[in-house]
């Protein structure tokens, strides 16, 4: 996909020395490139029946609402803590530089519903690891997970333990 490649932008040395950064902003002011994100991101689920696309925050709510949309499904926001109103759900996980925290209302999905995993960057993998594990717990059916970037010196899919597929469109 070049010209989704051609809209990331790579910002040296950020967050810290030696990272270099891939930028999704210039892809999402594009129209016609982020519409072509979208829909590239939407074509393996089309025929899935996915009915909630859970969105990681930040950048994976602005991909996942524009997902939700396309596929005809509900969005659910899985935020960092205290940016919900009670009761939630939550779980703890390494990240590259630390350790953070996911959550979900817990009324957010139904046993049984068939939910998509979005995100802009799959980088080491903790965090797309914590937010399945996150869905599980409401006994949920995972249909997988999509990222926009993947690095894959990273390494991060290993963590993906999943059965069900996860998709990445430009991968660095």
């Amino acid at each position: 996909m070049p010209e989704l490649a051609a809209l990331i932008r790579d910002v040296a040395d950020f967050p810290q020395p030696g990272v270099t950064f891939r930028d999704v902003t210039p892809l999402l002011a594009d129209a016609r490139g982020f519409a072509r994100c979208i829909d590239a991101l939407a074509e393996p689920w089309l025929e899935q029946d996915v009915q909630a696309v859970c969105g990681i925050e930040a950048r994976g709510f602005i991909f996942g609402a524009a997902l939700a949309q396309k596929l005809g499904a509900g969005f659910v926001p899985l935020r960092k803590p205290g940016k919900l109103p009670p009761p939630v759900l939550s779980i703890d996980y390494q990240l590259e530089y630390g350790r953070d925290q996911l959550e979900v209302r817990s009324d957010a999905l139904r046993p049984g519903e068939r939910v998509l995993l979005v995100d802009d960057v799959l980088a080491t993998g903790g965090t797309l690891a914590a937010a399945w594990a996150l869905v599980q717990r409401f006994d949920a059916v995972p249909v997988g997970a999509c990222v926009v970037v993947e690095l894959t010196a990273l390494q991060g899919r290993l963590r993906w333990q999943a059965r069900e597929p996860l998709h990445s469109l430009l991968r660095y």
